[in-house]
């Protein structure tokens, strides 16, 4: 066995093992581009050695969506596909494992009209709007992992020949998910518990406010009673414990909707809906995106926004220190689940009810009357760098310093 086939064959093992953590008779749904065929294949068959009772396969496919953009009349963009929401809350229902391979084309729909783009977005997460809440919930165990399509190797190494670009593509998927670790589920393990490590200081303080500073960026970010940090792995109810994304290297939590004061600047570009939103800024009052800018993507940005109310408010802070793995590859992907743990960053839209205590209990009214925010969205963005500082107010107005110079200031973490 190559050495190439046999790294396949670990990615695969670790985004099943450590991933979802497939269980004895479990189904497996997996969400792939078709140029992913063979690691689906592979891990398919990983699958079933793990115990799987069925795999079940989305396929998806850019070019085609792209034709579908250009082509499809206006209405079809209003229309969700019923059996297609009803079969994935089914499946979640009856307690399937999701495992999506992420890997979208940067700028693919860069010439359609933004207005399609947000339609079909709104359309598609009020459709599946149900099955949804099984995963932002962890009531099923749900996965992200990458594989390096041609199109998105091109973009993030477009001064290289092709399989040069996808080949040096892999060789950074496998460095950062640890794959060249002898044994890559039990580094994630060790991972994981440096991970808790932080977590558990964070639950313990219950900070009231965390407040940045880098450069243009000066924000205050007000965090709910009872607020719950998480990162690495989660556990469903039923208790299996599994990892939401390879790689992860945040820590994250749900900020107060109505508790953001401030301006903060974009740090790397943001892929949203097939177009690129770049060197953009928010200004928020009274938790609410009030003004924005964007060098590039401003109407994708304005059609995001708009999505609905909740779209303005944030969902998620997120903290990752700037000499993570994923930031000192020095390689911008283009693609949030890598770029997300290059940098502290914010969500735009829904909260994760597991992010405050008793969350997952809570209708959509109770958790707004506890500060989380409601949204068909959660777009994730990239904010933080080498000269981040961040500050952390504790209930009684005490500062404490949490980052500096965009490292943890926390003695031993």
């Amino acid at each position: 066995m190559n050495d190439f086939k046999e790294n396949v064959e670990k990615y695969a093992d670790l985004a099943i093992r450590t991933g979802v953590n497939l269980q004895l008779g479990q189904t497996l749904v997996i969400v792939a581009p078709i140029e992913a065929v063979t690691l689906v294949r592979v891990l398919t068959e990983k699958a079933y050695d793990a115990g799987a009772k069925h795999v079940l396969v989305e396929w998806s496919d850019d070019e085609l969506s792209l034709i579908r953009y250009r082509k499809a009349p206006d209405e079809a963009f209003t229309e969700y596909p019923s059996w297609k929401a009803k079969g994935f809350e089914e499946l979640a229902a009856g307690g399937a494992a999701f495992l999506t391979i992420y890997a979208p084309t940067p700028g693919l729909l860069k010439d359609i009209n933004p207005e399609r783009i947000a339609t079909e977005a709104k359309t598609n997460a009020i459709a599946m709007k149900n099955y949804r809440n099984y995963t932002k919930s962890d009531e099923v165990s749900w996965s992200i992992i990458a594989y390096p399509t041609e199109a998105w190797a091109q973009k993030v190494f477009p001064d290289q020949p092709i399989q040069q670009a996808i080949d040096q593509l892999w060789n950074v998927i496998f460095k950062v998910t640890r794959v060249y670790e002898d044994d890559p589920n039990q580094a994630w393990s060790e991972h994981n518990a440096k991970l808790a490590k932080i977590v558990a200081y964070l639950n313990n303080k219950q900070y009231q406010e965390l407040s940045y500073e880098m450069n243009e960026t000066k924000l205050s970010v007000a965090l709910p009673k009872n607020h719950v940090w998480k990162g690495g792995a989660s556990v469903t109810k039923q208790g299996t414990v599994f990892n939401p994304n390879l790689p992860t290297e945040e820590v994250y939590t749900m900020p107060h909707k109505d508790g953001i004061h401030g301006v903060v600047h974009s740090t790397k570009p943001l892929n949203y809906g097939g177009n690129v939103i770049d060197q953009f800024s928010l200004v928020f009052e009274q938790g609410m995106v009030v003004d924005f800018s964007a060098e590039t993507g401003y109407e994708t940005l304005q059609h995001l926004l708009k999505m609905d109310e909740g779209a303005r408010h944030l969902g998620e802070v997120a903290l990752v220190p700037y000499r993570s793995p994923i930031s000192l590859s020095n390689v911008i992907f283009y693609n949030t689940l890598f770029d997300e743990n290059a940098s502290c960053h914010f969500a735009l839209g829904q909260c994760y009810p597991t992010n405050i205590t008793g969350g997952t209990a809570m209708n959509d009214e109770e958790l707004a009357q506890h500060g989380g925010n409601k949204s068909h969205i959660h777009v994730d963005f990239m904010m933080g760098g080498a000269e981040m500082n961040i500050d952390a107010i504790t209930e009684d107005g005490k500062r404490e310093p949490l980052f500096r110079n965009g490292e943890w200031a926390i003695e031993g973490l």
